[in-house]
């Protein structure tokens, strides 16, 4: 029941959404109505290179995941990948949409000067 229950919470979803495209396991358009236009012009720029794949093929996982609210309808979120032997850190900011409620991605960062937008 408690593993369902935290499934269901918008940074999970999300981060186990993101970290199928980054591995490479899902392609980008896959998070096409989940993700807010920059935000996805950037998944677009970094999944390309599947920067969240394990080099020796061990699936990667959520390990660890966190929120914050610094408003209503804002949630800052992180979470810890692990695979391969290493662990990996991967922030991003969701935003509920006014009229229909639904959460999209605004922001995805991990932290890699050669996957960083441009405004990064």
């Amino acid at each position: 029941m408690l593993a369902a229950r935290r499934r269901e919470q918008p940074p999970y979803w999300f981060a186990e959404r993101l970290l199928a495209v980054l591995s490479g396991r899902r392609p980008v358009h896959w998070m096409l109505g989940h993700s807010l236009g920059d935000a996805y012009d950037h998944l677009v720029r970094i999944a390309d290179g599947a920067p969240l794949r394990p080099a020796n093929r061990a699936m990667p996982t959520v390990w660890k995941w966190g929120e914050f609210h610094p408003r209503p309808g804002v949630i800052e979120a992180f979470a810890l990948i692990t695979g391969g032997g290493r662990l990996r850190a991967m922030a991003f900011r969701l935003e509920q949409g006014p009229e229909d409620r639904r959460w999209r991605c605004a922001a995805v960062d991990l932290g890699d000067r050669d996957t960083a937008g441009p405004d990064d």
